[in-house]
């Protein structure tokens, strides 16, 4: 896999995402309140969703564009099935 124009960011958001789910953690091991912890849930759930976001862009300006010049229906075909998933 070529390296992307986001790489930086889209680790830092799985590193910032990862620490939120630790904290979460050690919520429900504290027995916090079940609310305040769906909202957490609910809060890295979202950074999940736009870091899909931000990798399927970079994936469509780079791998995309280059499988559709070079006629690459194989690689067209594993964002067909990511997507499936993603969605």
């Amino acid at each position: 896999m070529e390296q992307h124009e986001h790489t930086k960011a889209v680790l830092n958001r799985i590193a910032r995402a990862s620490g939120h789910l630790n904290a979460i953690k050690k919520m429900i091991e504290d027995g916090r309140d079940c609310s305040e912890i769906l909202i957490q849930l609910s809060a890295v759930k979202s950074e999940i969703v736009n870091t899909s976001k931000v990798i399927l862009k970079d994936h469509m300006d780079h791998c995309i564009v280059k499988a559709v010049k070079e006629n690459d229906e194989e690689t067209i075909k594993h964002l067909k099935t990511a997507i499936d998933q993603l969605l």
